[in-house]
């Protein structure tokens, strides 16, 4: 999976379509990602000992992660991500305008 924790992205399809986000929390063995502010659902929840209050919660769900893709600053929309090399360490790269990422 291309896409990590703390990476801008942009939502390709679904509800929140045209939307940017930044990525909370990545889960390769899955291929999704949460984003921070998106996807949000209310969930009822009961009172467990001292530790959780009980009510509605607002909690993230998570996106498939085909479903968004990189934003790329240096041309300013989403990126496909290719890999290169910079002093000898592996890199990710935006395809369409070379930018590393």
């Amino acid at each position: 999976m291309k896409i990590r924790k703390g990476d801008d992205v942009l939502v390709l399809a679904g509800k929140f379509r045209g939307e940017r986000a930044e990525v909370i929390e990545a889960m390769p063995s899955r291929h999704k990602v949460i984003l921070d502010g998106l996807n949000v659902s209310k969930r009822a929840t009961k009172q467990t000992g001292a530790t959780m209050q009980a009510g509605i919660i607002d909690k993230f769900m998570p996106l498939h992660v085909s479903n968004v893709a990189l934003w790329c600053p240096g041309h300013k929309g989403p990126a496909k991500i290719g890999f290169g090399e910079v002093d000898g360490t592996k890199v990710r790269v935006c395809r369409k305008c070379g930018e590393t990422l």
